[in-house]
């Protein structure tokens, strides 16, 4: 589904991946995890296009998909839930889901498409005149991945959707990207929570200092003790040393 190959990027003079490769199945989740710093959600940045990249390439089904920007990239099929809340507090939760339709030339499609969205999230439907800041935190996550689901992506990127959230609303959003798995929609997931995000997932991958570490089944990468010792703040490179 996606391939990212020797990708090199960072943020002025300042290079955060080095050269990070891996390779993501169709209709998976996979969640990305690693220490602070380790340039997760700037992997993000680069896949959608919101980072400038000096060397590498980012397939998307085969596509050469390197460099092309923000809306470029929703028009292939992929969309972006960054880390924090990106609701609109003051607008309804109808009007949060327009937004997420707003530059699709056939607004009548737009509207078909919230419909069959809130069917999916009943919630929503349930609250669709309720104002996003009256939502609960685990509300208004799922009203950004609902959006996001507006223009029926392929690929979903979603940073940290825990932050935040009590233990039982963590795991209503990730019941719910599941959901969303279930019906053939490709996640790639940061996530600090490794813990409760590999047990969830179907594969994992490691970064430490932008470049993957690791990759494998989720289960796999849940038993290893490298994975352990690398957030105990140790060092793979210790670990294959010893």
């Amino acid at each position: 589904m996606l391939e990212l190959k020797d990708l090199y990027g960072g943020y002025g003079k300042i290079t955060i991946l080095n050269g990070t490769s891996f390779k993501i199945p169709k209709a998976c989740i996979t969640t990305v995890i690693g220490p602070n710093g380790a340039g997760k959600s700037t992997v993000f940045k680069a896949i959608f296009g919101l980072l400038n990249i000096s060397s590498g390439q980012i397939l998307l089904e085969g596509e050469d998909v390197t460099g092309l920007k923000p809306k470029q990239m929703i028009s292939k099929g992929v969309t972006y839930v960054p880390q924090g809340r990106n609701v609109v507090p003051q607008l309804s939760v109808y009007h949060n889901l327009e937004l997420g339709g707003i530059t699709a030339p056939d607004q009548d499609k737009v509207r078909e498409r919230i419909e069959q969205v809130m069917d999916q999230f009943p919630m929503l439907r349930q609250f669709r005149d309720r104002k996003a800041i009256e939502l609960s935190g685990g509300q208004q996550k799922q009203l950004e991945v609902a959006r996001s689901l507006l223009l029926d992506p392929k690929l979903i990127l979603i940073d940290e959707p825990s932050i935040g959230l009590s233990p039982n609303l963590v795991q209503e959003v990730f019941s719910t990207l599941q959901r969303l798995r279930d019906q053939g929609v490709t996640i790639l997931m940061v996530e600090q929570n490794a813990k409760a995000a590999l047990a969830m997932s179907d594969y994992g991958l490691v970064l430490e200092l932008g470049q993957t570490r690791m990759h494998d089944d989720a289960q796999k990468l849940l038993a290893d003790p490298r994975v352990g010792h690398l957030f105990l703040g140790g060092h793979l490179e210790e670990e294959e040393e010893a």
